[in-house]
This record gives C-alpha cells, structure tokens and sequence, in this order.
C-alpha cells in the first residue's frame, strides 16, 4: 500500500499511526528513526520540511546493570519533496529518503569513541571511507566538544601503517589502541600487520564499517554510491577473525559501548591481540540516548601462579640440575619481570636465559647468564638437563636442536596450548597456565625460603657453576667483538654497524627491529639491557617497523609528558626488503605530518637473503645453492634510492645519506642522530657485508 505523507506540519505519533492504520513503513527496532520501545524520545524544532516528533507508548525501560545515566534525545523526522527524510517518502516518486544529521545529536558512532576514550584507548589510526560518514561527523564532534576527553585521530594512507603504528603504541605501553578501515578492502590491506599483531600480542581493537544494509533510503545511512553493492560481502569478519581473539558485528547502537567493551576485554587478557568489530552505516548512525558504563566492571581475566606441588618440582629440579636453562619469548612484554628473571638467575647458580622469540627486550645482555637472541637452536638446549619454557612460542626448532631425552622440562605460559597453532607440542613433564611473573616469583620465593634447597646452593658445586657461568659469558662477548670490527675492504657488516649505534645513541634508545636475517647480528651488538628498550616484530609479516617505530616514538612521548619529561630516542632497523614492504610512502609522510621523529638504519646487502636461507635448508646442495640471487629471484638490482624514497615522501624535509666504508660512518650516523634531536626524521642507507 502506498502512503502519502501528512500535510500537517506537526502530528503525535498516535495521529499518524491512526492515519496510516497499520500501513507505515516498517523499520527495523533499534536503528535510527525506529519506532521500538525503550528509546525515550523528545521533540526538536520543526525544520522546514513536515516533521513530527514522537512520545512513547509506554515509559522506558530500566537502565541495564553498570549504567550508569541515560540522557533522552532522539527524533523521527518527514521531509517532502526530494529532501532526505529518515522516514520519508516521497509524494511524487514514492521513493524514501535518508534525513541529515543535527549538530547536537548523539550516535553509536560518538558512544562508540566515548567508550574507546573510557577504556583508555587514545589514539585512532584510521584509514577512511565510504562506510564513515557518522564517524566522521563524530570525529568532528568530538574534537569541538570534548577535546581532553578524546581519542587522538591520526590519518594513515596505508592500513597496514595504521595498524603497525598502533601495535608500536600498544606494545611499549601495554594501553590499547584503535584502528579505523573501510570495509572488506581496508580489513584486507591490514594484511600481514594483524598476523603480527597475533603473533606479537598486541592489544589492538580495529573497527571496520560495512555496507549500508538499506538500499531505498529507509533509513539515515541508506546506499548513496555504486561501491556500496560492490562490497558488499558474505562474512566481513572472516577476513581476520582467524587472527583475532574475538571479532563481531555492532548490530543496534544501544549496547555499542558494552560491545567494545568486551572487544577490548578479549584484547586485553591474556594472550593479548587483536580484535575486530563491524557496522554497517545505518547501525552507525543511529540517534541513541547518552550513557556510561561502570568501567571497573570490564577488567581483564587475571591468571594466577603455579600450584604449590608444582612449584616444589620445579624448584628440585633446577637445584638438582648441573645445566639449568630458562627458555623465553615474551618474558619482557611485562617489564617487572625482567628483574624478576634477574633475581631467579641471581639465586640459582648457573642458571642461563635464552631469548627464543626476539619480540621484546627479555633478559639484560650484561647478566653473566644472558645466552642473547637465537630463534630456537642453541648449544646450552642441547646440554641442558632441566628446562623451564616461560611464556614462549617456539623454544626450538627439532630438526635443528633438541633437548637431550632426560632433560626435565617444564613449561609455563599464558597459552601453553597453543590453540591457534594447529601442530605445537613440546616434551614437557608438566605444563601450566598461569602468569609468569607470579610464577617466576613463587620458584624464587621458594629457593629462598628453604633451608635445604639454600645449602645446596651455596655448596662448592654452586660456586663452581658461577665461575663457570663468568667464564662463558666472557667468551661469548669477545666473540661477539671479533665479528663486529671492520672488514679489511673498508667496508662493514651489521655487527660494526650497530656496535657503532649503541656507542653513539643515547644509552635509553629504544630499538623498533625489522632485521630479518641479520636480526641476530643486531641484537649481539646492540646488547639491550632496559625493559622496553628493544622491540621486534611479532610475527613473520614483513613491513612492521615502519608503523611501530612511529607508534613507539608516539607513545614514549605521550607516556614522558605525562610526566613532564622528554620521550625516548627511538631508532629503526630494518633490511631493504622490509623496507619497501614497510609503505614508506605512507610511513614518511606521516612522520612528517604529525612530526614524529626517528633515525631509521636500512641494513642494504641488495636484496631478500631470507629465502636463500630457506633454500638451502632444504637443498643444501640443490641447484639453488649455486645459483645467483638474480636466478633465484631474490635481487634488488638496480638498488632503489631508499633514503631518496622517505626524503619524497616528507615532502622534501628529511635527513637521507647512504654510506659505504666504515671510516663514514660515525659521521653520518653523528649528523643523522643530530637531525633527529632536532625534530626532523633521518633515514641512512647503509651497504652491509652478509654474514657478519
């Protein structure tokens, strides 16, 4: 049945329901310009157009539990003519229109960045479209009216620069953050950022729009362009959902808040990671009445510690043991247990730590037990007879090292499942869930509390590990130095390189590490020993440290004014490959725009050594092992002018040398980190030797 709009320029809701008898357009419960219950509603001025503002058949509801104010203030509007009506039908065409937007309103886009904002997410990184025409207007709002109490808005070219630019953030500060996409498209140029925010741990809640789920105007946020039929996809969220620890559709307004809040609750607990939530334009744009949540009622899970049975097995054995080694990955996400870690080597002679994962700064290089980085295959694995795996993915690698059969093995982690690894297992006697920090705190607690287990410590046996532990560790520097001098052509390898960077950087720098190959190299040589102060990539998606060392940069100066202090120097290292997978377009020209300085080294040995690598692990002697980098396809020949591509991307305004000899370098790299305390962004492209 077709309906004519009333002529009157003002009706209640009860004459024109008994004017339409039962005829009026239906419109979903919930969305904007719905008539359901619960929505208290109050009248606007009359625009020009015929409008009617609407009561409520019955009072409203009560507010749900941890609400905590509810504040009415909606509208139904019709409009005549060709006019946007959100409830409108034209009289001519009989065709429905959407109604435009007022400057007081109150949306589930805006509730949307108040709960981000309460939650303690402050920055966005978005990345915008078609699909955000109420977050825009809410972006707007928001920065007029609310300006100290809203999240910071970054423009990014790129979705996988937005997204590594908040794992940077997250990551140093444990605060999560927020990415805005557009659509299927802009989920899928995420891309290889969200395997490494999975991977790497990061607590990052990305929300992505989706299309209009109206076509005919029916409601404010109706298909307006061709591209809204073109994406429109089946399931938006198995883009990503598989590398999420939660993803949903935001499906009515009046829960957004408690929907991003169980996003971040996920996000945040243990395991952290990403997330992701939906919605289409018309669920955005819904009128809702302003509310608030109790906040302390949407905490993380907490995990406890280790059963008390469990705690004396693994202290007998590492008292009993000749070679005890600890085995971590993400020990260092949590910056108090590094000291704890320290003390635990400290009261267990001979004690080593190895870092198998390479994501954060676990253990300091200057400890006597420091073993460095190696992903997964050391001698001390192999000669071990007890072993704790702390809240680590890979602790070795079985084709290439093993612990020996009667090594005693225990393993403790926040995942120690696995269950988005579908093939993981490690021979362990015992395994736990439990945090690691009360963990480590209860072995040490134990060691130090017992009489029995102190006497054997502190016997002649002990003291013979600890001078053995001295002696080891001074080998292993003065084979770190040997590989890092310069070589006899006047040229340098990675090892020169960054012994160079940590002499000249402030002893604070904070390392964003994207070395690939060569990370090894990097981390021998720049022997981190702060908590925070060396951040990896998570996964194995290449291009991260472009965004994260932004995002890093961004947050060290957030965190320091809080405290009335001056961020930390934050320096990039990444391989040339990397590099152009890192959209440096988009990364420099952001640096730019919000003016975040950081010195970024390009470890240039012409070309991806990785698959090489790989080849020969598996062909050792296969024709690829002969072949040039050109016949394998591994060549960046001719070399691309790196710096010259960040120096355009800023617009011109960038410190961009290349250097070559080794009797160069500490003047290029002096002015290059001159440049960056000054506030301007530096990229030096440095031709490195393989293999050293």
């Amino acid at each position: 049945m077709r309906v004519t709009p009333p002529q009157t320029a003002r009706v209640t809701l009860r004459a024109l329901q008994s004017r339409l008898e039962g005829s009026r357009p239906t419109v979903p419960v919930g969305l904007s310009g719905g008539l359901g219950e619960g929505a208290r509603r109050k009248s606007r001025s009359a625009s020009p157009a015929s409008t009617y503002s609407s009561g409520l058949a019955r009072p409203p509801p009560p507010a749900p539990s941890g609400i905590l104010q509810s504040t009415p203030q909606t509208t139904v509007s019709w409009n005549r003519g060709n006019r946007p009506g959100r409830l409108g039908l034209d009289a001519k065409t009989q065709t429905r229109n959407v109604s435009t937007a007022t400057p007081n309103m109150y949306t589930t886009s805006f509730a949307f960045f108040e709960a981000l904002w309460d939650a303690g997410v402050t920055h966005c990184f978005v990345n915008l479209g078609s699909d955000h025409p109420s977050i825009i207007e809410a972006m707007v709002k928001g920065a007029r009216e609310k300006k100290d109490r809203f999240p910071r808005i970054i423009t990014c070219p790129n979705e996988m620069v937005a997204m590594s630019m908040a794992d940077g953030y997250a990551r140093l500060t444990n605060k999560p953050q927020c990415v805005i996409v557009h659509v299927d498209v802009g989920t899928q140029g995420l891309g290889a950022a969200v395997h490494n925010a999975s991977s790497g741990r990061a607590p990052i809640l990305v929300f992505a729009g989706l299309s209009p789920i109206t076509q005919e105007g029916e409601l404010r946020g109706s298909r307006t362009e061709y591209i809204h039929w073109i994406q429109d996809v089946p399931d938006q969220k198995q883009i990503v959902s598989q590398y999420c620890r939660y993803a949903a559709e935001i499906k009515t307004g009046v829960n957004v808040k408690q929907m991003v809040n169980r996003a971040l609750q996920f996000a945040r607990s243990a395991p952290q990671g990403p997330v992701y939530l939906c919605g289409a334009r018309e669920v955005m744009e819904m009128d809702i009445e302003p509310y608030e949540l109790r906040q302390n009622e949407w905490s993380p899970v907490e995990l406890g510690g280790l059963p008390k049975t469990a705690v004396r097995n693994i202290v007998e054995a590492l008292v009993g043991a000749r070679e005890p080694l600890l085995i971590t990955g993400y020990a260092g996400r949590h910056h108090a247990l590094v000291p704890a870690l320290v003390e635990l080597a400290d009261t267990v002679p001979g004690l080593r730590v190895l870092d198998a994962g390479g994501s954060d700064m676990c253990f300091p290089a200057d400890h006597p037990a420091w073993l460095g980085l190696r992903f997964g295959n050391e001698a001390s694995i192999r000669t071990a007879d007890a072993i704790i795996v702390l809240d680590c993915d890979v602790p070795w690698i079985p084709t290439q090292c093993k612990p020996r059969e009667d090594a005693k093995i225990f393993h403790i982690d926040v995942d120690p499942l696995k269950q988005m690894m579908p093939l993981f297992y490690v021979p362990a006697q015992a395994r736990f869930r439990a945090d690691g920090l009360t963990a480590v705190e209860q072995v040490t607690a134990l060691l130090k509390s017992d009489d029995q287990f102190q006497a054997k410590l502190a016997g002649g046996e002990g003291e013979k590990r600890r001078t053995a532990l001295q002696v080891s560790y001074k080998k292993r520097l003065e084979v770190i130095e040997a590989k890092c001098q310069p070589l006899p052509d006047g040229g340098f390898g990675t090892g020169h390189l960054c012994a160079r960077l940590r002499e000249l950087c402030p002893q604070d720098t904070i390392w964003a590490i994207e070395a690939v190959t060569n990370t090894v190299f990097v981390h021998d040589s720049l022997r981190p020993t702060l908590p925070g102060h060396w951040i990896n990539c998570g996964g194995g998606g290449l291009g991260w440290s472009g965004g994260g060392s932004l995002g890093i940069k961004l947050a060290t100066e957030d965190e320091a004014k809080l405290k009335g202090e001056k961020g930390k120097f934050v320096v990039q290292i990444v391989g040339d490959g990397t590099f152009l997978f890192s959209v440096p377009g988009s990364v420099y020209w952001i640096s730019r725009r919000y003016n975040i300085p950081v010195l970024t080294i390009i470890l240039n040995n012409k070309g991806w050594n990785a698959p090489r690598k790989s080849l020969e692990l598996v062909h050792p002697t296969g024709l690829g092992s002969k072949a040039t980098n050109e016949e394998i396809n591994i060549s960046f020949n001719p070399v691309p002018d790196y710096a010259g591509i960040a120096k355009a991307a800023a617009g011109g305004d960038l410190f961009a040398e290349k250097v070559e000899k080794a009797a160069d370098l500490d003047d290029v790299l002096g002015r290059a980190i001159e440049a960056v305390q000054g506030g301007q962004t530096a990229v030096v492209d440095c031709k490195v030797a393989l293999g050293c």
